[in-house]
């Protein structure tokens, strides 16, 4: 029984490891019912050397290994086992303007295309040293994207709170990172978001991707109510590898918006117009369906 408690409360400890907690479609789930399964097994132990009735011993020897057993089955179901194959592997940039903007934004999406075979690399504008620590905020953007699986992290220092001046730099950094990946599919801001920095974003993509054919603006937290979607994603098995994106912005957390109930609740809102149970929303530029059926 003891080996059996001592493996729940490791299930338990590896599903809050970030390596681990990408690959289930439920870890928080996952880790409580380990924690109380552990727990049990626990009390079950410490009952069984205080008691002198064997009988005792024996009942609740088999309860506590077997209620161990059905968390750890809930362990081996739990595991994710990865996105839909892609039929034809595309790649995609996601671009921001602040650290923590693809997590909030499209973070579940990212991390549902890796997993189906899809290149995905990231670019971020700004460190966000107006808005936190310029160093913890540019490691945690590292760390989201590793996270998330991305291939490659792109991340420049314009200044935050001022990119519109800085229109000319990044449409040279966007272009150059087209020419270099040749992306299938661009995400960015929208125009419809009240953060300055988010629409000087959307209009130097904008520059930058004149002659691309697929772009698609996510939401942001600060999108205005003129945001209006029409191309959906599906993220049921991605909401909490989301969740967990977004916290790894330590510097962040603070922030109303980076809660997971504020999170969870945009996506259920989300989810609920694309008759799913929590999603993302894009509004398209122009979109090719053909590059739409190949993701």
């Amino acid at each position: 029984m003891l080996i059996v408690f001592l493996i729940t409360f490791l299930v338990a400890a590896a599903v809050g490891q970030s390596w681990f907690h990408r690959r289930l479609r439920r870890p928080e789930l996952l880790r409580r019912l380990s924690l109380i399964a552990g727990s049990t097994l626990l009390v079950a132990n410490l009952c069984c050397f205080v008691t002198d009735a064997p009988e005792f011993w024996r009942t609740a020897d088999l309860t506590a290994t077997l209620g161990g057993m059905a968390a750890l089955g809930v362990a081996m179901t739990a595991l994710h086992t990865g996105g839909v194959p892609a039929r034809q592997p595309r790649r995609v940039l996601a671009i921001g303007a602040h650290p923590d903007d693809l997590e909030l934004a499209c973070g579940g999406t990212l991390a549902k295309f890796v997993d189906s075979g899809h290149e995905v690399q990231g670019l971020v504008m700004s460190d966000g040293k107006r808005g936190g620590d310029a160093l913890e905020r540019s490691l945690d953007a590292r760390r989201g994207a590793a996270f998330m699986g991305l291939s490659g992290m792109s991340h420049h220092n314009f200044t935050d709170t001022e990119l519109s001046r800085h229109s000319q730099e990044m449409v040279a950094v966007i272009e150059g990172a087209i020419a270099r990946f040749n992306p299938d599919i661009i995400l960015t801001h929208s125009n419809h978001d009240q953060h300055q920095d988010h629409q000087a974003v959307h209009q130097a993509t904008l520059r930058a991707a004149r002659q691309h054919h697929s772009i698609l603006c996510y939401e942001s937290p600060s999108a205005t109510r003129d945001f209006s979607p029409s191309v959906f994603v599906d993220i049921d098995d991605y909401m909490d590898a989301k969740v967990q994106a977004v916290r790894m912005h330590s510097d962040q957390l603070g922030k109303p918006y980076m809660t997971p109930e504020r999170v969870r609740g945009i996506a259920s809102f989300r989810g609920g117009q694309a008759r799913r149970r929590v999603a993302e929303a894009y509004e398209p530029v122009r979109l090719l369906s053909t590059e739409l059926e190949k993701l």
